[in-house]
């Protein structure tokens, strides 16, 4: 059988390396061509039907078109002294929110926002910013009124909404200023009611709305709505280890603001509802463990008093520096009274005029009278 031709079979060779390489650079070039085509007549896509959003986002996007407006960025300065020059610098504080309460100026906030500050600016939503005075403090109760120079067209003061019928689980949302960010908007529910902290004066501000709505530094005096859009709380206070958000925030209810902003409006600071009684704490204590009973025992009655009308009787002091108990308040109206923080906390869910029944122990037993706090 005859050889094959060496020069045919190197021409094979190289036709199928010829082959393989146009192959090879094919496979290799093709999709690089089709990118670039792709690119050079790359248009936008279709836009995908949404359809109507949801009820939940409805109500989020209207509560925040209608409360935001009201809600004011506040910031303070302080005066800083140079011990050498005497020189007073103002410096600037802190920063918080608030919102219109009214149409005469007046701006609701925190306490804590405005305290110790040398000057208070408020900017309102369309960011006129006005210098704001101090009408009024209730520190037991972290609030505070500003007052405006009588500005023009004032944003609507927010509706007002209540909060002994709020219940764990219902919607709130918070509108504020967190870290100077401008008119926030967060989400979330009634976590837990009637919380109790304490204040930096070392009282304790009780009766909290608790809430997971994200609240942080800056949101403080801003509102707590609920989902009609009313003001259910001012936003206080955070519990938290790192100094943001975790979860946990508190906001003094409503009932409390609407009862106490009046007053500081009216006269400057909160005056509490009273019996005309003097109590104390120790010797309170004294008597319990004598008598076996909870209770705040009456140590002395003023004349002319709601308690002196009432025909209530105070301890008597002898001689022997004995005591003999008196008639022993243990219920205010719907509010148990167990020691005199009690005793206070539930005159403070009162108006001065308003008419309650007293509970009290009188000798082993459980009477009841009706009286006008003064």
């Amino acid at each position: 059988m005859p050889s094959p031709d060496p020069l045919r079979l190197l021409r094979s060779i190289r036709i199928l390396l010829y082959i393989l390489i146009v192959v090879l650079a094919v496979s290799f070039l093709l999709p690089n061509l089709q990118i670039m085509w792709a690119t050079m007549n790359a248009e936008p896509r279709m836009v995908s039907a949404r359809g109507e959003l949801s009820q939940t986002e409805k109500t989020n996007i209207e509560i925040f078109r209608q409360a935001s407006p009201s809600v004011v960025f506040i910031t303070t300065l302080s005066d800083s002294i140079n011990l050498w020059t005497r020189d007073i610098t103002r410096m600037p504080q802190g920063t918080g929110s608030g919102f219109v309460w009214d149409q005469n100026g007046h701006i609701v906030t925190n306490y804590h926002v405005v305290k110790n500050a040398s000057e208070v600016h408020v900017r309102l939503d369309d960011q006129r910013s006005f210098r704001a005075v101090l009408v009024g403090a209730s520190p037991q109760h972290d609030l505070a009124v500003l007052r405006l120079p009588m500005p023009q067209k004032l944003p609507p003061p927010l509706p007002i909404g209540s909060s002994h019928d709020l219940q764990v689980g219902q919607a709130m949302y918070a509108i504020g200023n967190p870290f100077g960010l401008d008119h926030t908007l967060t989400t979330g529910v009634i976590s837990a009611l009637n919380r109790s902290i304490g204040t930096e004066e070392g009282g304790t501000i009780n009766d909290l709305i608790q809430t997971d709505a994200a609240i942080n530094p800056g949101n403080s005096g801003g509102p707590l709505l609920d989902s009609a859009g009313r003001l259910a709380g001012i936003n206080t206070a955070i519990f938290s280890p790192s100094g943001t958000y975790a979860g946990i925030g508190f906001a003094v209810p409503v009932d409390t603001v609407n009862r106490v902003v009046p007053q500081l409006i009216a006269r400057g600071q909160y005056q509490r509802p009273a019996l005309g009684i003097s109590v104390d704490e120790r010797i309170s204590r004294l008597i319990q463990q004598q008598l076996g009973i909870e209770g705040v025992p009456i140590l002395s009655i003023e004349p002319g008093s709601a308690a002196a009308a009432a025909g209530l009787r105070a301890a008597q002091i002898m001689r022997n520096d004995g005591i003999v108990p008196g008639d022993i308040i243990q219920q205010i109206g719907s509010y148990p009274v167990s020691d005199t923080e009690s005793l206070l906390d539930a005159l403070d869910n009162y108006r001065i005029g308003d008419k309650v029944d007293i509970r009290f122990s009188r000798d082993g037993q459980q009477l009841q009278t009706t009286l006008v706090l003064q």
